[in-house]
C-alpha cells in the first residue's frame, strides 16, 4: 500500500524533493509518523471582519483567530485507519502563542471516488475539502483546495463560495539550511485574505507501531463519506 500522497499524485510523486518524497510517504506502509518543530515566521489574518469567521472556526480548532511572528509550532503527521477501516493521516498544527496555544486540526484520506487527497477539518470532520496536489519545477509541493463540503448525518452541502476559504499551500526543502519552509494563505472570494502562516521547520520520524497515535490527535467525531 503507497501512501495517500502518492496515490493522489501518481507518477508527479516521483518528481518532489526526496525529503518532501519521504515526509509524505508517512503512512501505514511506511510504519513511520512525522513530527515537524519550527518556527512560524509570521502568522496572519486579514480586515477587522474576518475575524467572527475566524473566532467561529476556532471554536473546532480551524484555523487561527490570531496574529504573532517567531512562533514556535508543531505539526504532528501521524497515520492510523480510522473507524471505517481506511487509512488516515493527522495534520495537526499547535502554534505557541502568547496567551496560550492555538491548534489547527485536519486528518486526511484518499478518495478514489473524487480522485485526490481529502481534507477533514477540525475535530469533528464537518467539513471536508478536496485537495489536489502538485509537483512543482523544482520539487517543492503545491497544495491547492477545490470543493468544500459540510457533512453532518443526511446533510452533506457543498460550502457557499460567500463562506469558504481557497487554500494554498507550499513546502519545499532548503537544502543549505536543511529545514522544510511553508507557507500557507487561505482567502475568500469575497472578502479576500482571511489567514496565513509562514516558516520553516525541521522533522523527526518515528515508528508507529512502537508509540501509536499519541491521545488527542484522532478527531472526536469521524465521518463515513470520502
Amino acid at each position: 500500500m503507497t501512501s495517500i500522497f502518492r496515490r493522489a499524485m501518481g507518477s508527479a510523486f516521483d518528481q518532489l524533493h526526496p525529503q518532501l518524497r519521504r515526509r509524505f510517504s508517512v503512512g501505514l506502509d511506511s510504519g513511520e509518523a512525522c513530527t515537524g518543530r519550527g518556527v512560524m515566521d509570521r502568522i496572519w489574518h486579514g480586515p477587522s471582519y474576518v475575524k467572527p469567521f475566524l473566532a467561529l472556526g476556532a471554536s473546532r480548532n480551524i484555523l487561527v483567530p490570531r496574529t504573532g511572528t517567531n512562533v514556535p509550532f508543531t505539526i504532528e503527521n501521524t497515520p492510523y485507519t480510522d473507524s471505517y477501516g481506511r487509512e488516515t493521516v493527522t495534520f495537526v498544527r499547535t502554534f505557541a502563542l502568547p496567551g496560550g496555544p492555538r491548534r489547527f486540526d485536519a486528518t486526511m484520506v484518499h478518495s478514489p471516488e473524487r480522485d485526490c487527497v481529502l481534507d477533514y477539518l477540525g475535530t469533528h470532520q464537518h467539513l471536508a475539502t478536496d485537495l489536489h496536489l502538485t509537483a512543482e519545477p523544482d520539487g517543492s509541493l503545491l497544495i491547492r483546495s477545490g470543493e468544500h463540503r459540510f457533512r453532518e448525518g443526511p446533510v452533506d452541502v457543498r460550502v457557499p463560495d460567500l463562506m469558504g476559504g481557497d487554500a494554498e499551500v507550499r513546502e519545499s526543502y532548503d537544502d543549505a539550511a536543511g529545514r522544510f519552509r511553508i507557507r500557507v494563505r487561505v482567502t475568500n472570494r469575497y472578502f479576500g485574505p482571511l489567514f496565513g502562516y509562514e516558516g520553516s521547520f525541521t522533522v523527526r520520524y518515528t515508528d508507529v507501531g512502537a508509540h501509536g497515535v499519541r491521545a488527542g490527535l484522532r478527531p472526536v467525531r469521524e465521518e463515513a463519506r470520502a
